[in-house]
């Protein structure tokens, strides 16, 4: 027997009609249900705090000390030297000087290279293992010489090269065209790299290969091929460590002609860049007479005026804090800004906020004393120095189930006027008497300028967490340990250093 098509059509129609009414109850019935169970959404608006904040990779560095020596006395310093180490207390507290979480050691070649091939790494080894039980990491340059005798290139390469004659700049020492230059120079900081790059406790290294102090001056004289042999010395053997670079120093002309032709980045207000790609490198600068105002009037020309503020932008680095750190060094000490200079607090707040104009990260103030009238000046400027970062909201549901995920909505504010440089990790802590599971989120805190940033993300929690209440933390981690390291500028952090958001209940 067969069904016609109009026999067929009221069976349908009723199957269909079943159907609908059969889904209709129970959609009304998950609709009561959550109604009496809704999913709450809860919005937590932290309370910022206006506290000096000691966090990584800003702020002042002590300069061939550390954490808890006593500093230089008077307005002088010592630098190119093996650093001499002071008896420690266990007192980390840095008198009349701002607490640091840097250490800068400038040492010069010939106390690395002993004899051709032969480096005396132990010297840097130290210095890394004493930062980092300082609470610090170490900023390094190795200078090529300086111009007392005692801090010439390495004696036994002075005995190679002999007397060179007249050279073309009145800060150099040897000639860095001789091919020996590169060869045992260019090959001490290609050593130095393969070492070290990507150390732990190393901060950054400075790009230092010419002129007095390894300043850059004269830079522009040398020959192309020979600029960039001894830079990409520097690139090809640093590729995870930042390096910073110095071509603002007032000491060469044409700051432009330093950068151009090599892989860093570079842009040109006119439209020109060094090139884009995977192949280009992003270098900090580094400025190193910050506060000259005049301070040398048989030098001709001003740094703070004359020099700094048109070479940032010929340099073709304006932007180049957007990716690597800038660091700048005292010109003198502020003992000799108040003594010699007689600055008084506007002047000194001037040159503050052009630091902060360029987007200043590090300080060196030479590991000389603060004056006790300057302190809150420093103070204000170090809560502006590099980032700091205020959380302004956090939403998440106030029940969850595992399989289902953790929907998190974030809205930050960086405070500073530089992003973070280091790969540190946003990361949730749920904790409960029974269980312990940190969240590391996809965040890229790198890329938080200055001002807002808005970051989301549903995080999934392990399949076998166990039900209950738990409470939610945050905190911005180191990628390997998971530990705490960037503190917020919020009120509520945990002797963990965790900040608490509020709870959470886990469902099966």
């Amino acid at each position: 027997m067969f069904t016609t098509e109009s026999q067929m059509y009221p069976i349908i129609v009723h199957q269909l009609q079943k159907a609908l009414s059969i889904f209709m109850m129970a959609g009304c019935c998950l609709t009561l249900n959550a109604q009496q169970h809704p999913v709450e959404t809860i919005k937590v608006y932290p309370r910022e705090h206006h506290e000096l904040l000691l966090n990584p990779g800003i702020g002042f560095t002590t300069f061939q000390r550390f954490n808890g020596d006593t500093l230089n006395p008077g307005i002088g310093w010592t630098e190119g030297f093996p650093i001499e180490y002071q008896d420690f207390n266990g007192d980390l507290t840095n008198k009349n000087y701002p607490q640091t979480t840097i250490a800068y050691h400038r040492i010069n070649w010939r106390f690395i290279e002993t004899s051709p091939g032969v480096y005396h790494w132990e010297l840097i080894d130290k210095a890394l293992r004493t930062a980092a039980e300082r609470g610090q990491t170490l900023m390094l340059r190795i200078s090529p010489y300086e111009g007392d005798k005692e801090k010439d290139v390495p004696g036994w390469y002075r005995k190679m090269v002999g007397d060179e004659g007249v050279l073309m700049s009145k800060k150099w020492n040897v000639d860095p065209e001789n091919p020996a230059y590169l060869k045992y120079f260019g090959g001490m900081i290609a050593q130095l790299g393969q070492r070290y790059d990507g150390h732990p406790d190393l901060e950054a290294v400075d790009v230092s290969f010419i002129g007095y102090w390894g300043e850059g001056d004269g830079m522009h004289l040398l020959s192309e091929k020979t600029r960039l042999a001894l830079i990409n010395a520097y690139l090809d053997n640093f590729k995870r460590t930042h390096l910073i670079f110095q071509p603002l120093n007032g000491d060469a002309p044409n700051p432009e002609r330093l950068v151009r032709g090599t892989d860093i980045a570079a842009y040109w207000p006119d439209g020109n860049h060094n090139g884009e790609g995977p192949q280009m490198r992003h270098l900090g600068w580094r400025i190193d007479c910050l506060g000259d105002i005049s301070n040398f009037p048989d030098w001709g020309f001003s740094h703070m005026l004359d020099v700094y503020p048109q070479d940032i932008v010929k340099s073709g680095m304006a932007d180049a804090w957007k990716k690597a750190p800038i660091a700048m060094e005292i010109c003198g000490t502020f003992l000799s800004w108040m003594k010699n200079q007689q600055y008084d607090n506007k002047t000194v707040a001037y040159i503050f906020q052009q630091a902060l104009k360029w987007h200043v990260s590090t300080f060196n103030a030479k590991s000389s004393a603060v004056p006790e009238e300057w302190s809150p000046l420093v103070e204000e400027w170090l809560k502006k120095m590099g980032y700091r970062f205020v959380l302004r909201k956090f939403s998440y549901p106030s029940t969850m189930k595992p399989q289902a995920g953790l929907a998190i909505a974030t809205w930050w504010e960086n405070k500073g006027v530089a992003p973070i440089y280091k790969e540190y990790k946003l990361a949730v802590r749920l904790s409960s008497n029974q269980q312990v599971v940190v969240l590391a989120t996809s965040a890229d805190i790198r890329s938080w300028m200055p001002g807002d940033a808005i970051f989301e993300e549903k995080l999934y929690v392990p399949h076998d967490i166990a039900a209950g209440q738990y409470q939610l933390e945050i905190a911005i981690v180191d990628p390997v340990t998971y530990e705490p390291r960037v503190k917020l500028a919020i009120e509520g952090e945990s002797e963990t250093g965790w900040y608490p958001m509020g709870d959470i209940t886990v469902i099966n």
